[in-house]
């Protein structure tokens, strides 16, 4: 256990960080999340209001799916990345844990009147991930198993009411599951119940996250990086791309339009010395084209992963570069990611 944006999380269980990533791949796995801000959006036209304040299409999205997008501020720097859900007559945001504070700060002083957030401080969440998790959920909540990804539905399991996503953090497929915090022990032990199903904990999110070319905030994105530098255009759709309206638009459009100076980018080193965040990325000369945000050793893709920024004349695939690890340059090289492919479940053919 350790201190983790004020609470205490399990960085792992008892079999360890290895062997929790491989069940996650293999099975199933329940995180627990409930550090995570959870947030009710109400209003006159929560999503219009919501559009103030990030670069998503929140207006278009259909009921029962969510999105992922950011908060930005006046020079595109983003101040956290989010989740939100149309549940219908509501958004449902969940932002994370080190920014709760100020995210909700942030909407209080930054939406328009007429809009009205809840802090739903008395529900937890837990994540179920992995192949087998459509599987082990639809044996207590029928038809889960046929939820697309990114897709929202109401269950009830054992008399609790559960706001159920298809989504997650590690590239595999699963749910993260909202639950009433007096019921979320007992849910989570009936899910426990099924043999597919073990604990894991932070330190096995972190290795799958990267695996799956994931960006932690504070990491690998933060209020000097901005989405497009982060490789996170996708999440900005057409409509805002050309009518902004968000903070920091001016400087997102031009560099959708112009580019930018540097590019998050997957890393493989060489050999088995993984490059860890803070790691110097230089030139065939020894000149700093970068810094490795994210980095260690990737279970399923066989030896070390890392993701980091570099000077956009380098950020091509398969760019030999240098990671300075304990002063000591060793070779690496760009690369695509993810680097173990998702397996996000898109529904029936």
């Amino acid at each position: 256990m350790v201190p983790f944006a004020g609470y205490e999380m399990p960085v792992q269980y008892s079999p360890g960080i290895l062997a929790e990533h491989n069940h996650t791949r293999a099975k199933a796995s329940i995180f627990d999340v409930s550090h995570m801000g959870q947030v009710a959006l109400r209003g006159d036209d929560p999503a219009a209001a919501l559009e103030t304040l990030v670069p998503g299409d929140i207006a278009g999205l259909a009921g029962g799916r969510m999105r992922y997008t950011m908060f930005t501020n006046e020079t595109g720097g983003i101040l956290d990345d989010l989740m939100v859900t149309n549940v219908g007559d509501y958004l449902f945001l969940v932002v994370n844990a080190a920014c709760k504070d100020d995210d909700i700060a942030h909407l209080r002083a930054g939406l328009p009147g007429g809009t009205e957030f809840d802090v739903l401080e008395n529900r937890s969440l837990i994540a179920l991930q992995g192949p087998a998790a459509a599987n082990v959920l639809a044996r207590h909540a029928p038809g889960a198993d046929i939820m697309p990804f990114m897709s929202a539905q109401p269950f009830e399991i054992d008399g609790s009411r559960l706001a159920v996503t298809r989504s997650g953090y590690t590239g595999e497929d699963g749910y993260e599951i909202s639950i009433p915090s007096a019921d979320a022990v007992r849910i989570t032990e009936i899910l426990l119940a099924d043999d597919d199903v073990e604990l894991a904990g932070l330190g096995a999110r972190d290795s799958l996250r990267l695996e799956a070319g994931l960006c932690l905030y504070g990491h690998d994105i933060d209020k000097t990086t901005t989405p497009v530098e982060a490789g996170l255009t996708w999440s900005i759709g057409k409509r805002r791309r050309a009518g902004g309206g968000f903070p920091g638009a001016e400087i997102i459009q031009r560099q959708i339009a112009d580019g930018t100076t540097r590019k998050r980018v997957g890393i493989l080193p060489d050999g088995k010395a993984p490059a860890r965040e803070g790691t110097q990325i230089t030139d065939a000369h020894g000149g700093v084209i970068g810094v490795v945000t994210s980095g260690g050793f990737g279970p399923t893709a066989g030896g070390p992963v890392a993701m980091g920024y570099v000077d956009s004349d380098y950020a091509t695939k398969e760019t030999p570069v240098n990671l300075v690890v304990r002063d000591k340059p060793r070779p690496g090289r760009i690369a695509a990611m993810p680097f173990v492919p998702n397996r996000y479940y898109r529904g029936q053919e």
